[in-house]
């Protein structure tokens, strides 16, 4: 263990109160908010001290849910999106909660079931601007919208895009029943008809160069 000022060390773990589950640095951990109606903070932890009565601080980095952005939730956002910030703290250990996983976003859209303790990120964020790294990402459909895991889309056997069910006419319950599909404008195009039973699915962060287009 190292020395630390002012008769502080570092050390390597912490056991959440109550539990056998232990904190690592560069774990992520779910945090008690000051009001319990909220929910908990997420947090990555970045180091941990005890000072020489064995009271444990952690200094953590903060995840901001989309809601506590300058920009507020926007219909892309999974439920379960997270934004790593720029804003560090040195919180009592004794507020942590429990431990959480944040994916990236290409393992997360690869998750055979999301559990309570499963989150996703895939920009970091400037807490004092509200700017976001990249600037820049992959966007889908006509309604040219990032990826939001939680939604269904449909895949074009043409074109190789995605689309939105209800932007191409189809309510979820139609779209989950289809083997084929070829969207609108490769209809116009190649004066073929929409092909029926289409193949449902939802894209995952692999490359589609042909398909992806960028946008801020």
């Amino acid at each position: 263990m190292a020395k630390t000022k002012q008769g502080k060390k570092d050390v390597d773990s912490y056991t959440i109160r109550g539990t056998n589950k232990v904190v690592r640095v560069g774990d992520c951990v779910l945090m008690r908010p000051s009001d319990s109606d909220n929910q908990p903070y997420v947090a990555r932890v970045e180091k941990m001290e005890a000072d020489g009565r064995g009271s444990v601080r952690v200094r953590v980095r903060w995840y901001y849910r989309p809601e506590e952005s300058k920009g507020g939730r926007r219909q892309f956002h999974g439920a379960k999106e997270l934004f790593l910030s720029d804003h560090f703290d040195l919180q009592s250990a004794h507020t942590i909660e429990g431990k959480c996983v944040v994916h990236s976003f290409k393992n997360y859209t690869k998750l055979d079931n999301v559990g309570p303790e499963d989150f996703f990120c895939r920009f970091e964020y400037k807490a004092a601007t509200g700017s976001f790294t990249p600037d820049r990402v992959a966007v889908y459909c006509k309604c040219e919208m990032p990826y939001n895991p939680d939604d269904l889309m449909v895949q074009c056997d043409a074109c190789k895009d995605w689309f939105h069910p209800s932007c191409m006419g189809m309510t979820i319950e139609q779209a989950k029943k289809l083997d084929h599909f070829v969207c609108s404008d490769c209809v116009k195009e190649n004066g073929s008809k929409r092909l029926s039973n289409a193949y449902a699915t939802s894209p995952n962060s692999e490359p589609k160069a042909e398909s992806k287009r960028q946008r801020r």
